[in-house]
């Protein structure tokens, strides 16, 4: 115990190197100069929170020869919805909530912006009880009209 020497400092290993700090470019120069290997990738759409993805929509859109523009929402069902809200007495936001989307969303769809969602429209009818899909555009869910 009297040969203990408190100015000394003993290291028994090197602190393991931060991700951030092998990734600098003095240490990816360093590994080329040396002949080490280097990899080096982009991760697409990395470190977003994309719930939604628009695969068909931009497929569908890169083989339109003639006019180059998504389909919209039409506006009967922005009007429908807006009726309905207004039955309901709820604001966008109120909805927007319910369905678990942002009050922009709710918005894009009143105004006929929104590029069509079957999720979101089949969550929408759920929600406002009304049609928002096909030819009866703002009937009750419950309802069907027979043909005979």
């Amino acid at each position: 115990m009297a040969e203990q020497d408190w100015d000394q400092v003993t290291y028994l290993r090197k602190p393991a190197q931060k991700a951030s700090h092998l990734r600098s470019q003095k240490v990816v120069n360093s590994a080329l100069r040396q002949g080490g290997s280097v990899e080096t990738t982009k991760k697409f759409s990395a470190a977003t929170n994309k719930q939604h993805s628009s695969n068909k929509d931009t497929a569908r859109l890169d083989g339109e020869t003639e006019e180059l523009h998504h389909e919209t929402v039409p506006l009967s069902v922005g009007r429908a919805i807006q009726q309905q809200r207004g039955v309901l007495k709820l604001t966008q936001k109120d909805l927007a909530t319910k369905v678990n989307e942002k009050p922009q969303v709710i918005n894009d769809y009143e105004a006929g912006r929104a590029i069509p969602n079957q999720q979101i429209l089949s969550k929408l009818e759920r929600h406002l009880g009304i049609k928002l899909r096909g030819k009866s555009i703002g009937e009750p869910l419950g309802s069907k009209s027979q043909k005979k």
